[in-house]
């Protein structure tokens, strides 16, 4: 990114940070990484990201489509090139018949390119699973860039 002169935010949920940490922690990351917000809910959601309430609402927040409204507004806000975003479950939620793990993510460019995908997790903590998530979407994300 550093040699093309590109720039990205995050916007999180279920990596709680984690890919602002992972991200910060590269070499140079004052050259290409802007920063990241993260928000748990749809208030925050909404009012920090631009998520629209009647998309976010009726899936708790989790789909790839909130993932990819996550993206163009992170990207927008930090006035970069790149947004990635991700939401999802780091753990069962039995009160909402959630049992299988998984992440929505996507990956924004201010030039139209939109990529967003679901990601499964392995049963173990939830620490665990987030960190699997985090990595599973740098691993991606690089995969798109050197596609480019």
């Amino acid at each position: 990114m550093t040699m093309r002169g590109e720039r990205l935010a995050t916007a999180e949920s279920v990596t709680a940070g984690h890919l602002q940490s992972a991200l910060s922690l590269a070499p140079r990351a004052m050259n290409f990484f802007e920063g990241g917000v993260t928000t748990y809910n749809l208030k925050q959601k909404s009012a920090i990201l631009s998520v629209n309430v009647n998309i976010a609402g009726p899936v708790d927040c989790v789909s790839q489509d909130v993932s990819i409204e996550m993206a163009k507004h992170v990207a927008r806000l930090f006035d970069c090139d790149w947004g990635i975003a991700a939401t999802g479950y780091a753990s069962p939620v039995p009160e909402k018949n959630i049992k299988e793990l998984f992440a929505c993510y996507a990956f924004y460019n201010r030039r139209g390119f939109t990529d967003s995908g679901k990601i499964l997790a392995p049963q173990a903590s939830p620490l665990q699973v987030t960190i699997y998530y985090t990595n599973e979407i740098l691993a991606r994300f690089l995969a798109r860039l050197l596609q480019k």
